[in-house]
């Protein structure tokens, strides 16, 4: 149950969050791409209007994660194209003619393309069938976004450039001060591999520790009870609150701040047992009781919200299974796509590295940030998009790798060097879209509202772990697992 003003500032937060969201993706991809920039923005600007246009006719109800679905595809929009730009500007760079480095790029760029939107369709898959309520309307915006990107990416802007090149206008692919970044990069990503692995196994061994002491703060959807947004007139303490809540309903109930500090959420499992058709009342009565205690400062409940615990448990079960099958799925997915364990092997190690940094974080710092870090059904929608995003980094380095091992694997080159050289080629792609949409997510965890605050941090420090991983774990993880011997075979 959400009051019709915190349904008005959600509404607020998310179309701010979208607008601001575009405008930041438009800005740099111009600033970066020059002219071809604009054709990327005109694709954008179409696969919002196809999205919103398939969203209305499938009558979605638009939630406020279905907005933070928006507000992602946008970013992950531009990843195709930067795909394809980075491939056309790689062609312009061998002295191949404009039309011919323009055809040949999205040539080479499309089994990357098609390969990384397809991970990211199965865990929105995933989601929709695993998910319930706000999380399915999460995954509808993020499929169809996935399939209008697609489009929008590889149709519109591929006929913009034709209509171009017919006009003879002129086309450029970056700004002077974009044409040399990241080219000729030489970094030894392979030879350090073991620091990665250190660092990784230091912050993860930290976080099971944490784990296994502190645990998770766990949302009312996972340990059932129910869930009140207070709002207050003046500012508040939670500790005022709690201690007047727990002496009306005679039990421990949790409080903390909810954005501004006259707004508290308050979760108690009072009565969560009972069967009574009157309870939810007979709870609210008590804990407008309780706050009525705190004197000199009124309060109204801006929404309810209550899981059972069986339902809770349910909730609990179906999230494991949705991770655990992402995981596998999209191993099954790269081993029938690259046809060598090796690359399944290190998908799956890269995966489940990620999600382990990101469950460690929130134990660590629970309690610590200054927002809520509860573990929930977003934040599981967060993990499995996380998921997503971070095989598709890792499908696009994949791909590279296997083209320089085919191509370029000269007999006397050692097989880590050439898969080095692989990695550091895709830098620029790699860096650019993480960029892009590390902006986008800074949007969404500023301008979208406390409701997906914990959301969209998750989706943020993922991003940041994933983009880390499909470099500085799953490519070497490979290397470790062909061997130099095994690949001369």
């Amino acid at each position: 149950v959400v009051g019709p003003s915190l349904g008005a500032a959600a509404i607020s937060s998310g179309l701010t969050s979208a607008i601001v969201g575009l405008i930041v993706v438009l800005i740099f991809m111009m600033f970066y791409y020059n002219r071809a920039g604009t054709v990327a923005n005109i694709a954008v600007f179409a696969n919002v209007f196809f999205l919103m246009g398939v969203l209305a006719s499938l009558g979605a109800v638009l939630t406020l994660p279905g907005i933070a679905g928006i507000v992602l595809t946008l970013g992950m929009a531009v990843d195709a194209n930067v795909l394809i730009y980075e491939r056309i500007r790689e062609e312009l760079n061998l002295g191949k003619p404009l039309r011919q480095a323009i055809a040949d790029g999205y040539k080479h760029a499309m089994p990357s393309i098609l390969d990384s939107q397809i991970t990211t369709l199965i865990t929105g898959i995933i989601l929709y069938v695993f998910g319930s309520g706000p999380i399915q309307g999460f995954a509808t915006t993020l499929m169809i976004g996935i399939i209008t990107s697609l489009f929008s990416a590889i149709l519109i802007s591929r006929v913009i450039f034709e209509w171009m090149l017919k006009k003879e206008m002129p086309i450029k692919f970056s700004n002077p001060w974009s044409d040399h970044t990241f080219k000729n990069a030489n970094y030894d990503f392979v030879k350090k591999r073991k620091i990665f692995y250190a660092i990784s196994g230091i912050f993860i061994t930290l976080g099971i520790i944490s784990i296994l002491v502190r645990g998770f703060s766990l949302g009312v959807d996972f340990k059932g009870g129910r869930t009140y947004v207070v709002k207050f007139e003046k500012s508040v303490t939670t500790e005022d609150v709690r201690t007047a809540v727990n002496e009306t309903f005679g039990v421990a109930s949790e409080v903390k701040t909810f954005g501004s500090d006259d707004q508290v959420r308050i979760t108690t499992p009072y009565m969560i047992e009972s069967q009574a058709e009157n309870a939810d009342q007979l709870v609210e009565n008590k804990l407008k009781e309780g706050l009525a205690k705190i004197s000199g400062n009124s309060s109204s409940v801006e929404s309810s919200q209550k899981v059972g615990p069986t339902i809770a448990n349910d909730i609990k079960i179906s999230a494991i299974y949705s991770v655990l099958l992402s995981i596998l799925a999209i191993a099954l997915y790269i081993f029938i796509r690259f046809r060598k364990w090796s690359y399944s092997v290190g998908a799956l190690v890269a995966l489940t590295h990620d999600v382990l940094l990101v469950l460690s974080f929130f134990s660590l710092f629970n309690g610590i940030l200054p927002f809520s870090l509860d573990i929930d059904q977003a934040f599981i929608a967060a993990i499995l998009t996380v998921i997503g995003y971070s095989i598709n980094d890792t499908v696009v380095v994949f791909d590279r790798v296997r083209e320089y091992l085919s191509e370029h694997h000269a007999k006397n080159d050692k097989m880590s060097v050439v898969i080095n050289n692989a990695i550091n080629s895709t830098l620029s792609r790699t860096v650019i879209t993480a960029v892009t949409v590390i902006f986008v997510l800074a949007v969404l965890f500023i301008f979208g509202g406390e409701v997906i605050r914990g959301f969209s941090f998750a989706l943020l420090i993922g991003v940041i772990f994933g983009t880390y991983s499909s470099i500085c774990v799953a490519t070497p993880v490979v290397v470790d697992l062909i061997g130099e011997k095994d690949n001369k075979k």
